[in-house]
């Protein structure tokens, strides 16, 4: 029987995350925006929710206001970070809120993975084919955000955001769950050697989730590849839930770099804990 995807539909704009310990309705916020039910002329249309992709900002912060409206986060709550394909790893506390919401030169920095501990923030991170991954720690009440584009993965993002967790923060492995969220599928992701190589680097003896389809070329499964990362650093299997949901296929829900060619706007995932009343 397949496994029900993790994430459910909670309006024309949003995807929640559904699987417990995630679903919390009123205390956590945690899941991905679609391109529907926002403003913007094409390539952009019509949710497109990142600055950095040459869309009217003006656009780009009314679709944000609307996300914000429907899941009681105003902008003023939000963060956002400087994603650059690394696996830098920032921690977001309180004075940070607001950075990132209403400019992209106001960004928290140059990250690819967040996290924080404070309530009434929302942590987003923003996707067009990348694998976003959706941390939480209920009994430690953390939330984290980590982009993996192939760099991030190769650099083992995953695996240093759990370790960071364990380390830094001395949250128990246990207590650590994660969500891969929808991402371009091995069917539509076709990669070189340059990329396999790093890959090979990471699990040079483990059944790998990959395959040539030529010379050359391979078809990467890149949710199952940070599956297996976050298995490696220690994360239960149990803990960890992937999306079946592909962007590249599902054109009318997401948007997709590779199908469109680049010019494409952004969909954004979110994590957030309020405060208990």
């Amino acid at each position: 029987m397949m496994e029900k995807d993790p994430f459910s539909k909670k309006s024309e704009r949003i995807f929640t995350v559904n699987s417990k310990p995630f679903k919390r309705e009123l205390s956590l916020a945690a899941g991905m925006t679609t391109r529907k039910g926002g403003e913007g002329v094409k390539p952009f249309d019509s949710l497109n929710t990142a600055f950095h992709v040459g869309d009217d900002p003006q656009t780009v912060i009314a679709n944000r206001k609307k996300i914000g409206k429907e899941l009681g986060f105003p902008l003023s709550s939000w963060t956002a970070s400087e994603q650059v394909h690394g696996s830098e790893i920032i921690k977001i506390r309180a004075e940070d809120k607001g950075k990132g919401a209403l400019s992209r030169h106001s960004a928290a920095g140059e990250a690819d993975g967040m996290y924080t501990n404070e309530k009434e923030l929302l942590l987003v991170s923003f996707y067009a084919d990348c694998v976003p991954l959706i941390f939480y720690a209920p009994a430690a009440e953390y939330v984290g955000l980590a982009h993996a584009g192939w760099k991030g993965t190769a650099l083992n993002i995953g695996g240093k955001f759990v370790n960071t967790w364990v380390e830094i923060e001395k949250i128990n492995i246990e207590d650590i769950y994660a969500v891969i969220g929808p991402s371009i599928s091995q069917e539509a992701y076709e990669v070189d050697d340059k990329v396999i190589s790093q890959m090979e680097k990471l699990i040079p003896s483990y059944p790998v989730p990959w395959y040539s389809t030529r010379k050359g070329k391979f078809q990467l499964d890149m949710k199952e590849m940070n599956k297996v990362l976050l298995e490696a650093a220690g994360l239960p299997s149990e803990n960890i839930f992937v999306s079946s949901h592909c962007t590249y296929n599902e054109n009318e829900l997401f948007f997709s770099h590779r199908r469109n060619g680049g010019g494409t706007g952004r969909m954004m995932s979110f994590i957030g804990l309020k405060e208990n009343k």
